[in-house]
């Protein structure tokens, strides 16, 4: 059975998380609770879209 996590080139779910945590520069906790919220099959693509959102929104609100 294959993992969609090694598929992507993850050691595991957790691994994955922090990854995105620091590719938006975001605290590993935001990531947790968004996944938390979203659940597992929304990983690969409603947590990155929120991550991307929030991502753009914080660099607007704290733009110079």
């Amino acid at each position: 059975m294959t993992d969609i996590y090694t598929d992507n080139g993850y050691t595991n779910r957790a691994e994955y998380l922090d990854s995105l945590a620091e590719e938006y520069g975001m605290d590993i906790n935001v990531v947790l609770n968004l996944a938390e919220i979203l659940g597992p099959n929304e990983d690969f693509d409603g947590l990155v879209t929120t991550l991307q959102d929030l991502s753009q929104f914080r660099s607007k609100l704290y733009a110079p």
